[in-house]
């Protein structure tokens, strides 16, 4: 028997599969880190791409930071302290720079969270604010897109005199690539711009990996133009969540610099599709809720049969994160019943996470692990298991021998592919 282990909120499962079985790990390639990453965030800060260096914007006279929030693993512990720095070089007081927690339709995170995402010493000595976007007397409408999204923006963010972007990139299921003005363009944003952008993941061109083709990440460029994000600083992490690498200047020349440096590392070349596949997330964020973690299953889908099984491991310790998704799909009886009620009242957040699942959960049969009990997975359409080896078990019972078995276990920072 040979033993694999997947992330599972903050910690690891373990499970056996027998040795005549063949078994793929489908994974990014491991990068080493940064042997100093301080002083990579710090070089990338002094050589910005396309932009001036933060302590030449001069006369400005406060900023506003668009951090994201408790469900992305961005390493703000490095990447914020020398940009603070620089911020003061410019002669602002620390009162004048505002960190805004960049939420998008997520729950607005309370005072007692901040310290999940930002150091102590950050938190006493700047202003920290989190987004809320559906606090309509805190958006500022800035008009609309080509695509008709109607734009509208955290007046905070908006009324500061220096803009800015912190993030990662990485894989994104139907923006292609986060990082950029992404924090800002949607993690800032009010419920109607978000529903308008994210109502464009139906375009066929709203894929994993796509960037210049794809509508709704377009969509978040103007929306970012509208905005005037005038600075981005993203980096690109390992599967450790360390920084490989740090970019900076110009959002979207990083976003041109970034994605192909995180595609060498993610994007992964599949021979066939496979008939059995084991998925994890990637562990603490990644795992925090079903809203998150369903993202994982989209990614397994890319390269998975019509009809095999996914076990999908997720932690969920926050639930689904989203009330609106669970009062909107709890006590419907189908997928179909999914579809046709979604067709017929047009694309909401929150319902459209019940319309995600169904879509990836129809072509396979999806088992999940978690912390949320098992009554309440089922009321969300979804099966559930308790225990990760004998569900593995009773899958294999059911192959023959020549089944194609794969495990995928941070599969939301993998592009799978096929060749």
């Amino acid at each position: 028997m040979s033993e694999y282990s997947i992330p599972y909120g903050k910690s690891e499962l373990s499970f056996h599969i027998p040795d005549e079985r063949k078994v793929d790990c489908i994974a990014p390639l491991e990068a080493p880190a940064a042997a100093d990453p301080r002083r990579a965030v710090v070089q990338a800060l002094e050589t910005p791409l396309g932009a001036s260096r933060v302590q030449d914007f001069k006369g400005v006279m406060s900023a506003a930071i668009a951090v994201n929030d408790k469900t992305r693993p961005v390493p703000h512990q490095l990447l914020l302290p020398p940009l603070l720095e620089r911020l003061e070089m410019l002669g602002l007081e620390p009162a004048s720079i505002q960190l805004l927690i960049a939420t998008g339709t997520h729950q607005p995170m309370q005072p007692e969270e901040f310290e999940q995402i930002l150091p102590a010493e950050i938190l006493a000595r700047y202003p920290v604010f989190s987004h809320n976007a559906r606090d309509e007397a805190n958006l500022v409408h800035l008009g609309q897109t080509p695509h008709g999204t109607p734009v509208w923006i955290n007046r905070r963010y908006i009324e500061a005199d220096l803009r800015i972007t912190i993030g990662n990139i990485e894989p994104h299921q139907f923006e292609g690539f986060s990082g950029g003005v992404k924090s800002a363009a949607i993690g800032l944003a009010g419920d109607a711009t978000i529903n308008h952008n994210h109502a464009l993941m139906i375009d066929p061109m709203s894929q994993l990996g796509v960037f210049e083709e794809n509508p709704a990440r377009q969509d978040v460029e103007e929306i970012g133009k509208r905005i005037g994000v005038h600075f981005c600083l993203n980096a690109i992490l390992n599967t450790h969540k360390e920084i490989v690498h740090a970019l900076a200047g110009d959002p979207y020349l990083v976003l041109q610099h970034g994605i192909p440096l995180a595609r060498r590392f993610c994007q992964v070349a599949v021979d066939a599709p496979y008939d059995f596949m084991v998925v994890a997330p990637g562990g603490h964020p990644k795992d925090i809720n079903l809203y998150q973690s369903q993202k994982a299953l989209y990614h397994a889908n890319q390269v998975m049969r019509t009809g095999g099984t996914v076990i999908l491991a997720a932690a969920c310790p926050d639930g689904t994160g989203s009330p609106s998704y669970e009062e909107w799909v709890i006590g419907m009886k189908s997928y179909t019943e999914v579809f046709e009620r979604f067709k017929r009242e047009g694309f909401r957040i929150g319902p459209h996470k019940a319309f995600q699942i169904a879509r990836d959960a129809s072509k396979v049969h999806l088992l999940f692990l978690s912390q949320m009990s098992p009554d309440f997975t089922r009321s969300l359409l979804i099966d559930p298991v308790s225990d990760l080896q004998q569900a593995v078990n009773l899958v294999l019972s059911q192959l023959p021998l020549e089944a194609r078995i794969a495990i995928m276990p941070r599969a939301t920072s993998t592009i799978p592919y096929l060749k």
